[in-house]
């Protein structure tokens, strides 16, 4: 889930684990859910923002990428890939963020150009230029 303002700024949260590790939101599905769903209870859960289903915009594009070995204890064993869901919202300004500290140190407002580069996963930065690149998504 990929959250941006009408400025273009981007939302971006430092896991605990790996520390200098910068992403968007992200989660996992549970039983039964839906992925637009698991990415509206990630926002609220990840960030305190709650938004209305109707503003996620589903860009209807997966990834499928290595878990990353620090992370593949949460999965069953010979687990080794998993598939991202991209969608994003956009708010209408910087809003203050309530973060899970389990999960995050800390969150920070930045232009596209410098969310991509901070973004340590590739399939993030991928979203983010992308969601930069969209001149149909309108706020």
């Amino acid at each position: 889930m990929v959250v941006f303002t009408r400025a273009g700024d981007f939302l971006l949260l430092r896991r605990t684990r790996p520390r200098d590790f910068w992403q968007s939101v992200t989660g996992s599905l549970r039983k039964g859910e839906s992925p637009r769903h698991a990415a509206l209870r990630e926002l609220g859960e990840e960030t305190g923002l709650k938004v209305s289903p109707s503003a996620l915009f589903d860009l209807h594009r997966t990834e499928r990428f290595p878990i990353l070995p620090a992370w593949r204890a949460r999965y069953a064993p010979g687990v080794h890939y998993n598939r991202e869901h991209w969608f994003a919202v956009c708010i209408p300004g910087h809003r203050l963020i309530r973060l899970n500290p389990a999960e995050h140190l800390e969150s920070r407002w930045v232009p596209a150009p410098c969310a991509a580069a901070m973004a340590t996963s590739w399939t993030n930065r991928n979203a983010i230029q992308a969601i930069a690149a969209l001149t149909l998504v309108q706020c």
